[in-house]
């Protein structure tokens, strides 16, 4: 998707995809634009449907070997499309169990130090969970990959 295909109602997403244009090398942008544009496409096709939006992960074939710098701003991209928001921000929680963990949010909750907390709090119960869950599949002889 070009960004002259977005609809109209995506005006915040042409703006911040204009202004990465401006400050990022050419090649970083083609890669960034190559990430996001199936995210991008899948979001509008959503919406069009009226499903409900789904997460994206931003792991996978087509992110390997991309630096961190794109990845993180892919994922303000596709958090701007999803909330319509310029004023996203990417902040970075060290969790014990699983180390930093990347997450975009809000600028009124990435400045509140008690709501990032709770943030933390709920990824350590999630990776808890999802650890015993692994346990349980391993000792019943099920797949673990999930």
């Amino acid at each position: 998707m070009n960004e002259d295909e977005l609809p109209p109602d995506d005006r915040a997403v042409e703006v911040y995809l204009d202004l990465l244009r401006i400050r990022m090398p050419e090649e970083d942008y083609e890669r960034l634009l190559a990430v996001v544009d199936p995210v991008l496409r899948a979001i509008h096709d959503q919406s069009e449907q009226g499903v409900p939006t789904a997460d994206f992960p931003l792991d996978g074939p087509q992110t390997q070997g991309l630096p961190q710098e794109i990845r993180d701003e892919a994922a303000l991209v596709i958090a701007t499309a999803v909330t319509g928001r310029m004023d996203n921000e990417l902040v970075v929680l060290d969790i014990e169990e699983t180390g930093p963990v990347r997450v975009v949010t809000d600028a009124a909750t990435a400045a509140d130090p008690a709501r990032l907390t709770e943030i933390a709090d709920y990824i350590r119960d999630r990776h808890r969970e999802a650890e015993e869950l692994r346990g349980i599949a391993e000792a019943s002889g099920l797949p673990t990959d999930f």
